[in-house]
């Protein structure tokens, strides 16, 4: 299978599959409250196995979640496969309990809600089912919560409030055709995809360097906000500049230079950033009338430095996007709960153990030889001997092992149902200049 076909296959899908399956979920949604014997006959199926047997609240938590399991795996298709089996069993005993968002619900809390909480946790495998219904929150119920976070891309802090209600409450039968809406996102890049390759996931905002078929670096990662949007592509990285000078695209120039500008008139000469004309000549600031986009027809560029949009690194892989990887100087980003904050670049979080991974091959670039140049701030170019794949997709639920079923944000509405695009970001619509500050999303 060609690289486009792959691409294609796992950015689009038929609707109408998912469509279909939340029609089948839907004949239950007319139920006015979750009934007891549904859940004891759910626990009681036979083919239901067993999700959680060794459930403790000193072992059972966010880190049960972690994995060194590539996304990108056979393994992950087999796993994702017997969650969709395990959640069509769901849909057909009723699917999950409404969790009232009445209160914020935490460690110590007695609350009615608590004990609807623990149904829905029941069912989904992240609290056992001899935890009991009752109405306090206590360590089992932390410990699940945590869970059912980390499962969700949430931070796993054990506190039921907003985000977490609006994950709870997403009904079985639509996170089941969501399932299977990225199973075919995750069949399509099944086969071989290289010894080593790094793997952008947009919906997790997440980062994996995967050697023989393990991940062995796991990076955070800032994506395109939902008007500048992350494409998806595959290709080949090639080439590290260290130290970069950065060229502003003329979209940028149009959608965030001229308004700040307009705002702020020492802007550039704050971000050392300067401006040319096509033959070369150095053109000042003040001479541009800002209230036009006459500013578009030049050339904007970014000396390397503290304020560099790319910081220290600039990682290079052809595609017709003119989209990268860099690092950023705004680090603080990195721990918002919503990183979908860039311009369609991916900015890494600890990025120089990315590249020195990347360039490991490449005679003479080892760790202290990057760290010494990029302490110089002088430009550097490193051709990697062995050009490393890269691939950008787009998977919001998988599964690594059948009973930890991961879900995330359908930032970009490509799953099939609105419910699914929880955030806050996709509710408001897009300013005339993105919503950014006066700190640029590149």
């Amino acid at each position: 299978m060609n690289e486009a076909r792959r691409s294609k296959q796992q950015a689009t899908l038929s609707r109408r599959t998912f469509l279909a399956s939340a029609a089948f979920a839907g004949s239950f949604a007319a139920v006015p409250a979750f009934a007891q014997s549904a859940l004891n006959d759910l626990l009681a199926a036979p083919t239901r196995g067993k999700w959680d047997d060794q459930f403790d609240t000193r072992s059972t938590g966010a880190r049960t979640v972690a994995t060194n399991q590539p996304v990108f795996s056979p393994m992950t298709v087999a796993a994702t496969e017997e969650a969709i089996a395990r959640y069509q069993q769901i849909v057909s005993y009723g699917g999950w309990p409404e969790v009232p968002e009445d209160a914020k619900l935490q460690l110590g809390v007695q609350h009615p809600s608590v004990a609807t909480l623990r149904q829905r946790l029941i069912v989904s495998g992240d609290l056992p089912e001899s935890a009991g219904v009752s109405t306090a929150f206590d360590t089992f119920v932390d410990a699940a919560v945590k869970r059912f976070q980390a499962r969700h891309g949430l931070p796993a802090d054990g506190v039921a409030s907003t985000y977490t209600f609006k994950a709870l409450n997403v009904p079985a039968g639509i996170r089941l055709g969501q399932l299977q809406t990225n199973l075919v996102r995750l069949q399509s890049m099944s086969g071989y995809l290289g010894d080593r390759f790094v793997m952008v996931n947009i919906p997790a905002a997440s980062i994996e360097a995967v050697e023989n078929g393990v991940v062995v670096q796991r990076h955070t990662a800032i994506v395109g906000k939902i008007d500048r949007q992350t494409p998806i592509l595959n290709s080949k990285i090639t080439n590290l500049n260290l130290n970069p000078y950065w060229h502003a695209p003329a979209s940028i120039v149009e959608k965030d230079i001229i308004p700040l500008m307009r705002k702020d008139p020492t802007y550039l000469e704050k971000s050392d950033i300067h401006i040319y004309a096509p033959d070369g000549t150095e053109i000042p600031p003040q001479s541009i009338d800002w209230n036009t986009n006459e500013a578009v027809k030049y050339l904007f560029r970014q000396n390397p430095g503290k304020n560099n949009a790319m910081a220290s690194v600039k990682i290079n892989f052809p595609n017709p996007y003119a989209v990268y990887m860099h690092d950023t100087p705004q680090q603080s980003l990195f721990s918002e709960l919503l990183r979908f904050d860039s311009s369609g670049c991916v900015r890494v979080q600890n990025v120089r153990d990315l590249i020195v991974w990347l360039a490991r091959d490449t005679p003479g670039w080892d760790r202290q030889s990057i760290e010494r140049v990029i302490a110089s701030r002088q430009r550097q170019d490193i051709d990697l001997t062995t050009p490393v794949p890269v691939y950008f997709t787009y998977i919001s639920a998988w599964a690594t092992d059948p009973s930890v079923i991961q879900f995330r944000d359908d930032i970009y509405h490509r799953d099939g149902a609105d419910q699914l695009a929880m955030n806050d970001l996709n509710a408001a619509p897009p300013s005339a200049n993105g919503g950014q500050s006066a700190e640029m999303p590149f």
